[in-house]
């Protein structure tokens, strides 16, 4: 009697989730779909959602190579994994980003945390030292992951976050709770620092900043699923920018920080818009694009038209 011929996995791969897998054999098939994809990184996306599927981290995967994923489990990855070939990030797949050192929560209501968005904190901390009890404003907070940082190095500080978007002020005040940092920051539904009460010693954003004009330079998934509002300023990445630094100036002490996060494509207008400022510092991030620009309030206020 002639064998039967089994369809190969790799020319079918949805037949994937309905068949159980030994663990090696489902990430290599995972990395050949992610890859023909195009997807960036796929070993790591592979094992990201993989571990995210098995509750598990890194280290599992590597020690239980011949492990036999469950018919659901199979069927969970394979989904998690077609949502990611389709350019859902990760994050948004699995729920979860790191960010300085702490587990956040994120949805497609907020911006996902970036590395290069820690050099903001690098920016903040030793200016916030220096004082006995900061007052702090993290203007746009998304996923509140630049307060919620801020909070945690800094206990003797009084923390503020504000956002327009009341979903994306329910994920930071969960992110809050999860962190066991509810008391310290509190939350405001605000267009930048409009009806946020009091003045501050430092206002920290990493604002929208890239310009419709650039958009065709942006990562198609980023364009397409994170919120929009949090990524394109205007036509030319400036606009919420300009907004915010005259009320920054009003609401800031005298010789109080504004640290933004910025881009090398609008670095010339940051200074040009930050010129009457004292003390005005861009710093690179590790590719040597100017990602932060911090200014200091003078004594004075620069007079109005």
């Amino acid at each position: 009697m002639r064998q039967r011929k089994v369809p190969s996995a790799r020319r079918h791969p949805v037949s994937l989730s309905a068949i159980a897998m030994r663990l090696n054999a489902i990430l290599r098939s995972a990395i050949d779909r992610l890859t023909a994809a195009g997807v960036g990184s796929p070993r790591m996306n592979a094992e990201v959602l993989l571990m995210f599927t098995l509750t598990c981290d890194r280290a599992y995967l590597y020690a239980h190579p011949e492990r036999e994923l469950s018919l659901e489990e199979s069927a969970r990855y394979w989904d998690a994994l077609c949502k990611r070939a389709g350019g859902v990030p990760a994050q948004y797949i699995t729920g979860h980003q790191e960010f300085w050192g702490m587990d956040l929560v994120v949805t497609p209501a907020v911006l996902i945390p970036r590395p290069e968005t820690e050099h903001l904190i690098e920016a903040a901390l030793p200016l916030a030292r220096d004082l006995a009890q900061a007052k702090i404003v993290d203007v746009g907070t998304g996923s509140g992951a630049i307060a919620l940082a801020l909070a945690r190095e800094l206990p003797s500080a009084e923390i503020y976050a504000t956002d327009l978007s009341r979903t994306a002020l329910e994920v930071a005040q969960a992110n809050a709770a999860r962190h066991c940092l509810e008391r310290r920051v509190s939350f405001y539904r605000a267009d930048l620092l409009e009806a946020v009460p009091g003045q501050f010693d430092l206002i920290v954003s990493n604002p929208p900043y890239v310009g419709e004009q650039e958009a065709d330079q942006v990562q198609l998934e980023v364009r397409k699923f994170e919120p929009r509002d949090a990524v394109f300023a205007g036509r030319t990445g400036t606009e919420v920018i300009a907004r915010l630094i005259p009320q920054a100036e009003e609401k800031l002490r005298p010789g109080g920080w504004l640290i933004l996060e910025i881009s090398g494509t609008i670095v010339d207008d940051v200074r040009r818009l930050l010129s009457s400022w004292d003390e005005l510092h861009i710093t690179p991030d590790l590719q040597r694009i100017p990602r932060v620009a911090a200014a200091k309030r003078g004594i004075t206020r620069r007079s109005r038209p």
